[in-house]
């Protein structure tokens, strides 16, 4: 049996003034300081969550410009392939136009060459032909009249083969 006695009464009362002092001085403080904390702790979430659902938005909105950059890339792209093919063709056709202008120019050339071949061929005959003219009649015309003599006899050679000399 637990014997009541002052001994238990005093510690009973000790006991009380504890838990009262304890209840004033630290319990009150110590709940007061655990629910702020519990509400920063709330507040911090509720940051967080903010946070979060700004970060996601920010993310939806960088995949929106990152998609739009994207096909702004490939436009582009799109625009300098076309282009480069543009000026492909135009650079083939300039150097198409070039190569018929060179070849035409080479043609020209030829013809050119040809005709002063043609001519010094005349001339050379010419001079053979009042060569042997001259000794053929064994007297010597004046050269303007020899001249005028061979020039009518190739001109006649000519006309009845274009483009070819008596051999």
């Amino acid at each position: 049996m637990v014997e009541i006695d002052a001994t238990l009464v005093a510690q009973i009362i000790n006991f009380l003034i504890l838990v009262a002092i304890l209840t004033k001085v630290a319990y009150k403080p110590l709940v007061k300081v655990l629910a702020e904390r519990q509400q920063r702790i709330e507040n911090s979430i509720a940051a967080a969550d903010k946070e979060k659902a700004l970060a996601e938005e920010l993310k939806a909105e960088h995949e929106r410009q990152l998609a739009n950059a994207r096909t702004q890339a490939q436009a582009i792209i799109d625009k300098a392939e076309k282009f480069a093919a543009a000026k492909r063709d135009e650079e083939i056709e300039q150097t198409r136009l070039e190569c018929a202008r060179m070849l035409s120019k080479a043609q020209e050339e030829i013809t050119r060459e040809r005709d002063q071949a043609i001519a010094d061929m005349r001339s050379e005959v010419v001079s053979l032909s009042l060569a042997a003219a001259s000794k053929v009649i064994g007297e010597n015309m004046t050269s303007a009249a020899n001249a005028k003599l061979v020039e009518g006899f190739i001109n006649k050679l000519d006309e009845t083969k274009p483009g070819s000399l008596p051999c």
